[in-house]
């Protein structure tokens, strides 16, 4: 059972499609959109951006996540993720470790959801939780000490 109704999904799916143009993938030519979605129903795009270093690199995911954390925004229900070799979707593209790790700091691992398409008919849902199973998180830290 998902928080996001069906119109909603579509609606992420498509506009993460709409965000593939905008990446910036001269290396990998791999390119990927995403869509995050605060618990306010603010919705955040995000395409990958490539360094010839590698590592500067960022996900589509992550640009959604820090443009809407650089605005203020702290509660995410979800995100939409989107990609392809050369734009074309062909099929689910999950999120890296680093971007799941990213998720783990900002997200509640049993509500967040995580919205992997093909396009607005194929897609599926899971919960952070089921894709980042024993996270390690900011409650972890502010456990006591014994």
């Amino acid at each position: 059972m998902t928080d996001i109704n069906t119109d909603t999904i579509k609606n992420m799916i498509n506009l993460a499609i709409e965000q593939i143009k905008y990446s910036y993938a001269p290396y990998s030519d791999f390119k990927v959109g995403a869509v995050l979605m605060s618990k306010t129903g603010k919705l955040y795009t995000g395409c990958n951006i490539e360094n010839a270093a590698y590592t500067p690199t960022n996900c589509a995911e992550r640009t959604a996540f820090f443009k809407a954390i650089s605005q203020g925004e702290r509660e995410f229900m979800g995100i939409c993720i989107v990609g392809g070799k050369g734009g074309k979707i062909e099929e689910m593209t999950a999120p890296c470790g680093v971007c799941r790790q990213v998720m783990m700091e900002f997200c509640n691992p049993e509500s967040f959801e995580i919205i992997l398409a093909v396009n607005e008919n194929n897609y599926k849902i899971f919960k952070l939780k089921e894709i980042l199973p024993l996270g390690f998180g900011p409650e972890n830290i502010r456990r006591k000490q014994k």
